[in-house]
């Protein structure tokens, strides 16, 4: 049995071996903002997902609370996809737009 493909997990000299976390990298887009509107598996709740952003999650965080200071609601950052509560797409896309993305709204 070859052992150089086993993992460490746990070491008698510095106890439990944790592995370096991989960063995550924004998905490649058109380069186009594409705000959603779900309520599917959200007990009829409405939601915006505004997808494409190619921003790292830092300053993907920063602009999912700057949206929600905006629009007065919550929301979060998941899979770089920003969900903000409630369905405000205009004023949303409005922000967007000035900040110098190119925004289309998507779905219903």
């Amino acid at each position: 049995m070859d052992f150089s493909e086993l993992n460490l997990v746990y070491s008698t000299d510095g106890g439990k071996i944790d592995k370096p976390k991989e960063k995550k990298s924004a998905p490649a887009g058109d380069g186009i903002i594409r705000i959603h509107r779900e309520t599917k598996g959200r007990k009829g709740k409405g939601v915006m997902l505004i997808k494409g952003l190619s921003l790292d999650e830092k300053a993907l965080k920063l602009l999912a609370k700057e949206i929600k200071t905006r629009t007065g609601t919550g929301g979060s950052v998941k899979d770089f996809v920003i969900e903000i509560q409630g369905d405000q797409r205009d004023l949303v896309k409005t922000l967007l737009e000035k900040k110098g993305y190119q925004v289309k709204l998507a779905g219903s």
